[in-house]
């Protein structure tokens, strides 16, 4: 079992149907994949990731609230289309006040205008977008850095 610091990966609304959902934007692959993918990712470098996924806004929110009582050192967040809506995963966010990284798997920027505004770009540590699932390994990686140089708050 890896001991080292411990990540969240959060997944927002639609993420689900990764592999099935409009794959000429999203890819092929499955969000089982790149939960697996990044968990062995992780262990190779360190440090201990667990995902989780939901369609509901309230949730997330609970979700990230739930980090301070379990010693989680960052997130990494694909709030999916709560990046143009949710003040309140915001909100959360700033409670807790954990260091995280955006991610999306399509470049938000070349798509549709309203999806150029994230609630979340100006907080993160990091955004990564237009990567597809390299994205994920992008934020674990920046993270194994991150954690090496930066003195977060024990929680």
């Amino acid at each position: 079992m890896t001991t080292g610091p411990l990540l969240w990966l959060l997944h927002g609304p639609n993420l689900n149907m990764l592999g099935q959902r409009e794959p000429d934007v999203y890819g092929s692959q499955t969000l089982e994949s790149i939960n697996t993918q990044s968990v062995t990712l992780a262990k190779s470098l360190g440090l201990r990731l667990e995902s989780f996924q939901s369609n509901h806004e309230g949730e997330l929110v609970d979700r990230i609230q739930q980090a301070l009582g379990q010693n989680v050192k960052g997130l990494i967040l694909n709030p999916a289309a709560f990046t143009h809506t949710s003040v309140a995963l915001r909100d959360a966010l700033a409670a807790v006040a954990l260091p995280f990284v955006e991610v999306h798997l399509s470049n938000i920027h070349r798509r549709e205008p309203f999806r150029s505004h994230s609630y979340f770009s100006d907080k993160a540590e990091a955004v990564v977008c237009g990567m597809g699932p390299l994205g994920y390994e992008s934020a674990i990686r920046f993270f194994q850095k991150y954690l090496l140089t930066t003195t977060t708050p024990s929680r």
